[in-house]
């Protein structure tokens, strides 16, 4: 039994009273002494065979609560605990346990559950509905893999595809698309089971088509598991962002390797991991389709200006703005005011005396280091100046010059902001404005380079992943969306892959690029952090099959494989009082 205590991972010991010999089981949550005081726990295993403690020592379990995670989600959570260097069980087992407690026989009721239609023949027209199914379709015959879909076309007939084949897992990247897929599925005339909501009805062995949720469906019940289908795998939404940081798409193609069962990936914009993972298999729609489900993708060029002089709203996007008829929607991931200063006098950047780093102004008119957190007057610390050019504006600053560009209002939207935003017609934000607004005519990126450029290994899977957001927002090219890009760089492979609908093609570079660096999946990488990582590192550069890098409690580590890497991070002793971070495959480095 493992207890559900924080920060307890040990495994213990008891004997089945004769009373609930028929209702324990491994996965059963029950309740039990431990130390003076009951505590919830799991059954992870029956009748060890060390026997380390006669059984007439043994306390008695004091109560069974509720049906828990199968046997076999117990195997996978014990193979998700080395994967993502957890070295611990309850995470997961959290995770995969109801919201609260179902004591009843679960899936033999007959009934149908809150928004769930009683059983009819599944629509035909499902699994003929053009090229969509059919590519599904051969993808399961094949044991599973990619299927690329434009943004504005719904994986609902790859789903139901899959549903033919029996219980299919679905899992998607928020609560909201997975409410609505479950709705959409059963005006079709599927049974679906909304988790956690309707775990136990999930857990039924005959009363479901599809189970269906948010990430944490990854680990719900689907017994008889026949097919899987995982909605946007590029998503960041699919991993966890606390450690440890399991992915949704990776758990699911592990449960469906483990039983058999074909996966099928639907994304507008497919990753080398996710793709890895399925064998390498990518199935598309026909070039005229896939074409139909993107939205007008319109270039501005900039390489001719001159960024010295040059103002972020242009020519092109004036002329949208100035539109009375459009919704406007300008994406730029700068909140603040301004963000990289120059000297108007000298044209020295602004930077930090203490710590060197760019200097950001604050909407106080102060100039605030992002890096050590100092704040100074805003003179020029080369000439004593207090003129600016601003070359890279914030959300607050480019709100105001698109105001007066558009001569309506404008209204600043960004992560930080609750609920829904203030009526507008033209927005601008980081790109949270892209799930908080939810129409619009013109997308403009002012400084897609940004995305471009960014520091990070996956930075062209993220700025392609952001373009398809946008293309998701703005609809299919028949409704005359315009998806508008400012760059200095036209021919990048993520700018060239937008303007021919075709996201597949950077695949292959980008697998080679990771194959070149040693970044997943070539290599499995973690990064640690924090207080005490330091003594960390030291312990794993012992280690061998491990390589090390950075320094001052800020490492990146590498292995061959997962395992090796997940094995090698959990025996690392951490030192008394620590407070190390693991991030397994981070997104953001």
């Amino acid at each position: 039994m493992l207890p559900d205590v924080t920060g307890l991972d040990k495994e213990f010991d008891y004997l089945i009273p004769e009373a609930l010999a028929n209702r324990v089981e491994v996965g059963s949550i029950v309740r039990v002494s431990l130390h003076g005081r009951r505590v919830r726990g799991w059954v992870v295993g029956l009748d060890p065979t060390d026997e380390a403690v006669p059984a007439v020592q043994l306390q008695p379990i004091a109560a069974w609560s509720s049906v828990g995670p199968s046997a076999e989600l117990i195997d996978v959570a014990r193979w998700a605990s080395v994967r993502w260097a957890a070295g611990r069980l309850r995470p997961f087992l959290v995770t995969a346990s109801p919201p609260t407690n179902v004591t009843g026989p679960v899936g033999r009721t007959g009934a149908a559950g809150p928004g769930v239609r009683p059983r009819v023949e599944p629509g035909v027209e499902s699994a003929t509905a053009g090229p969509v199914a059919q590519r599904a379709a051969a993808l399961m015959d094949a044991g599973g893999g990619v299927l690329l879909l434009p943004p504005a076309v719904s994986p609902i007939d790859a789903i139901a595809v899959a549903a033919g084949a029996g219980p299919t897992l679905v899992v998607m990247p928020s609560v909201g698309r997975a409410e609505a897929m479950a709705g959409a599925l059963g005006r079709r005339g599927w049974r679906v089971a909304v988790v956690p909501r309707q775990w136990a009805l999930a857990a039924a062995e005959a009363d479901v088509d599809v189970v269906v949720g948010a990430r944490a469906a990854a680990w719900a019940p689907c017994p008889g598991l026949a097919a899987a289908v995982v909605v946007d795998e590029h998503d960041e939404a699919m991993q966890e962002q606390r450690a440890p940081t399991w992915h949704a798409r990776d758990v699911v193609v592990e449960r469906a390797g483990r039983a058999g069962a074909p996966v099928v990936l639907t994304t507008p914009c497919p990753s080398v991991t996710g793709t890895d993972a399925v064998g390498g298999r990518v199935a598309r729609v026909p070039i005229d389709a896939e074409r139909a489900g993107w939205p007008i993708v319109e270039v501005i060029d900039r390489s001719d200006d001159e960024p010295w002089k040059t103002s972020l709203v242009s020519s092109p996007l004036i002329r949208e703005l100035r539109r009375a008829d459009r919704r406007v929607v300008c994406v730029h991931n700068t909140p603040g005011r301004a963000r990289i200063l120059a000297c108007r006098t000298c044209r020295a950047l602004l930077r930090c005396e203490r710590c060197e780093a760019a200097v950001a102004l604050s909407d106080e008119a102060t100039l605030v280091c992002g890096r050590c957190g100092t704040v100074r007057p805003s003179v020029c610390q080369e000439c004593g100046s207090s003129g600016f050019a601003n070359l890279r504006p914030g959300v607050t600053r480019l709100r105001e010059e698109l105001e007066a560009a558009a001569g309506r209002p404008v209204v600043a939207v960004t992560g930080t902001d609750d609920g829904p935003p203030p009526p507008s017609d033209v927005y601008v934000g980081t790109e949270a404005v892209l799930h908080r607004v939810e129409r619009a005519d013109v997308v403009a990126f002012v400084d897609f380079d940004r995305e471009l450029l960014a520091p990070r290994y996956r930075a062209d899977e993220q700025a392609m992943a952001l373009v398809t957001k946008a293309a998701r927002l703005l609809g299919p090219r028949a409704r005359g969306g315009r998806l508008l890009v400012q760059t200095y760089l036209p021919r990048h492979a993520v700018i060239q892959a937008a303007l021919l609908a075709d996201p597949g093609r950077l695949l292959a570079p980008e697998r080679a690029r990771r194959e070149a660096f040693g970044m997943p999946p070539a290599m499995a990488l973690a990064a640690v952090s924090g207080r005490g990582s330091d003594v960390v590192a030291d312990e794993l550069r012992r280690i061998d099959g491990v390589t090390v890098g950075g320094a001052d409690e800020d490492y990146l580590v590498r292995a061959d494989t997962w395992a090796t890497l997940g094995q090698a991070l959990i025996a690392a002793e951490r030192p008394k009082g620590s407070r190390v971070r693991v991030v397994v495959d981070p997104p953001r480095v």
